[in-house]
């Protein structure tokens, strides 16, 4: 189970301990406040494992870990939890790091970690849950760098789903609405992000968006993510199917809201649910460059 620290992972690893699960929970620090909290409230059963999605050298780690005790057993389940994202902005501001950042960790980190594990899963006959997102389905404003890299896990994951059927390998994917987990409610650090994202930005890009465009988007996002649901137990509920039940659901969608956004998504044009996306979470601003003041200014 990936991405222990904070939100889903921590929530389903004590829940799978709490059923008598044995449970391989990987963090990115292992003296994180999560880390900590899952020392105290686990059972001995509970193994916490340090890795970085984005380091070959730690995944190789666990692996080797994992694969030592369970070979007489094989490996029942795998959660792919982790994710990542920093950025809130249109794609045209986000810096091109910041998309292979989400790709490292969301993507590739989750594939490396998968394919190492499938020969124990094929053993056993097991399970893969991944934790991925609507954004991977549908156009967020300002959020391709994690809507893309989500979009490829999805696929990938599909993919794994009609390949691996022959070994009895039952595949799923949750896509949660929104949630107050980890950093995703902290306005400190979307404000600490949006300095850093404004002082990286050239010159021609600040002048044609304008700092206010910027602003705005930030103090959107941080509005919509004080509406986030606190309660997890959907999600861990979802994740838990998809490991036990005898036909779990190719897709869960735990959370308020998505029944009504996939609905436009799949059968009412695409600006309808452009409209819907905006309306439900952010609506941007006229760019600088587009306003009608600004062209005044100009033609004086």
């Amino acid at each position: 189970l990936s991405g222990c620290d904070s939100g889903f992972g921590q929530a389903t690893a004590r829940h799978l301990d709490i059923m008598g699960f044995r449970v391989f929970a990987s963090v990115l620090d292992l003296q994180s406040p999560g880390a900590q909290e899952l020392r105290q409230s686990c059972s001995q059963r509970l193994t916490l494992l340090q890795m970085d999605l984005t380091k070959t050298e730690d995944i190789q780690r666990v692996l080797q870990h994992i694969q030592a005790h369970t070979n007489s057993t094989g490996l029942w389940g795998l959660v792919n939890n982790a994710g990542f994202n920093d950025t809130i902005a249109d794609a045209e501001l986000s810096p091109l790091g910041k998309f292979r950042t989400c790709m490292e960790v969301n993507f590739f980190g989750s594939l490396e970690l998968t394919k190492g594990l499938l020969p124990l899963l094929r053993s056993a006959g097991g399970r893969i849950v991944t934790v991925s997102s609507p954004a991977g389905d549908m156009p967020f404003p300002c959020l391709a760098a994690y809507g893309a890299s989500k979009a490829a896990l999805s696929l990938v994951m599909d993919t794994f789903r009609s390949e691996l059927q022959p070994w009895g390998i039952k595949v799923s994917l949750i896509l949660p609405g929104y949630y107050k987990t980890g950093t995703t409610c902290d306005p400190a650090f979307w404000n600490l992000q949006k300095q850093q994202l404004l002082a990286s930005l050239p010159q021609e890009l600040l002048q044609a968006y304008g700092e206010d465009y910027v602003e705005e988007i930030n103090q959107q996002f941080i509005q919509f993510m004080k509406v986030a649901v606190e309660d997890l137990s959907a999600v861990v509920n979802s994740i838990t199917d998809g490991l036990l039940a005898a036909n779990p659901a190719v897709r869960y969608y735990p959370g308020q809201g998505l029944g009504i956004m996939y609905f436009i998504h799949r059968y009412l044009p695409y600006f309808v649910r452009d409209l819907f996306l905006k309306g439900f979470f952010i609506n941007p601003k006229l760019p600088r460059a587009l306003r009608r003041e600004h062209h005044n200014d100009v033609k004086k």
